[in-house]
């Protein structure tokens, strides 16, 4: 069992720049591969980021790319997004997901990943 916590998340002016953390309880955290997603209101969910158990595998989605940065401290069972150069269409609920049984990948595919947190919403707004 893992269990996912979010945090991080608020209110920023375009431009502006937010770090997202993914807290883990639980043993299989550095076997899982981790993710990012986002859903704005009325919309599907979405791929944002992933990286692999050991940190070495790590993919974007084309709209974060060059923008946000993925990282993971397995010490600190903990995953990161670094979002800089936030625009207003970045406004969602961002969850952190992880994937005990793909542990060796980065995984954009969400139904491949087994544990979810609660999600944080994320604002950018002037």
């Amino acid at each position: 069992q893992v269990q996912l916590i979010e945090s991080g998340g608020g209110l920023v002016q375009p431009g502006g720049s937010l770090r997202l953390s993914c807290a883990a309880s639980g043993r299989t955290f550095s076997s899982s591969s981790m993710g990012w997603f986002r859903q704005a209101p009325g919309t599907e969910r979405e791929f944002v980021a992933a990286i692999s158990r050991s940190g070495f595998s790590i993919g974007y989605a084309d709209f974060v790319k060059g923008r946000f940065t993925i990282s993971r401290d397995n010490a600190k069972n903990t995953v990161y997004l670094q979002m800089n150069s936030l625009k207003p269409e970045d406004t969602a609920v961002y969850y952190c997901a992880a994937s005990s049984d793909y542990g060796s990948s980065a995984i954009g595919d969400m139904k491949k990943y087994n544990y979810w947190g609660q999600g944080t919403q994320v604002t950018v707004s002037s």
